[in-house]
């Protein structure tokens, strides 16, 4: 089974950016622990960061028929993107929406997401902890 991972824009700044709601853990402490839930539940999982939308967009057209499942976390893309929804809508690859924090429950622009009606799943407020529930619960509905 195989499992992509994407997250959007400024991902790659996890540990400065906010820390008070992100954290303090590294995008490459996610990748790490990503790759360890990955291992621990025998798939193969490929990470992907990108703060440019048309290379999520190509990379979500690219994985039709390569991956089994899409672990995504737009970022801010969530609230403007349209071509993200289209794209994952036109692959029909199960995936999961994954926020660090709980949308939500912050600014009103944030609590509009556009891919959430292409995906199987949403996952919020769990922190980093979040993509691995996410993987879990990917794995869980791909062996069904």
């Amino acid at each position: 089974m195989r499992i992509l991972v994407l997250n959007g824009p400024n991902l790659n700044l996890l540990g400065l950016r906010e820390p008070e709601i992100y954290g303090r853990e590294t995008y490459t402490d996610l990748i790490d622990r990503i790759h360890r839930t990955a291992s621990e539940l025998g798939v193969e999982v490929t990470c992907r960061q990108s703060n440019h939308e048309g290379m999520l967009i190509d990379w979500i057209q690219e994985s039709y028929g390569v991956y089994d499942g899409i672990v995504l976390n737009p970022a801010a893309y969530t609230h403007t993107s349209i071509a993200l929804l289209d794209a994952l809508k036109a692959v029909n690859i199960p995936t999961v929406e994954v926020h660090i924090s709980d949308t939500g429950k912050r600014e009103s622009y944030r609590q509009i997401s556009y891919v959430r009606q292409a995906c199987v799943k949403t996952v919020m407020g769990l922190g980093l902890d979040g993509y691995e529930v996410a993987l879990r619960y990917l794995v869980s509905i791909l062996k069904d």
